[in-house]
């Protein structure tokens, strides 16, 4: 189940607590995105145990980041296991896949800038 909580971003200007800002929901993966633009976007997801995402395409590169137990992430069949604190670049227009072993949360940062690679 996916469960997407974009209702409103970050308020600027103030800290926050990255990790604490999304929960984890049993059997769920959770996703609030806490700046976007027509630019590109800051999204924060959560995964329980056993959760995944379709595979999927993007037509612009993507950084995620572990913050929280650590992820899965299948790319154009190569499979990763990034752990808390570590980061990697999803080529556009990759085939990618994530998926839960453990329950783990991670920030994606999308940049619309165009088509230059």
């Amino acid at each position: 189940m996916l469960k997407n909580n974009d209702s409103n971003e970050l308020e600027k200007a103030k800290p926050h607590m990255i990790v604490q800002v999304i929960q984890y929901m049993p059997n769920a993966v959770v996703s609030k995105t806490i700046l976007k633009r027509i630019t590109g976007n800051v999204t924060l997801s959560s995964f329980d145990v056993g959760e995944e995402l379709p595979e999927k395409l993007s037509p612009y590169d993507t950084f995620v980041q572990i913050i929280d137990g650590q992820a899965e992430i299948k790319i154009d069949k190569k499979v990763f296991t990034l752990k808390l604190g570590e980061g990697m670049i999803i080529p556009s227009h990759a085939l990618h896949q994530f998926h839960a072993n453990e329950q783990f949360k991670m920030i994606a940062t999308v940049i619309k800038s165009g088509y230059e690679d």
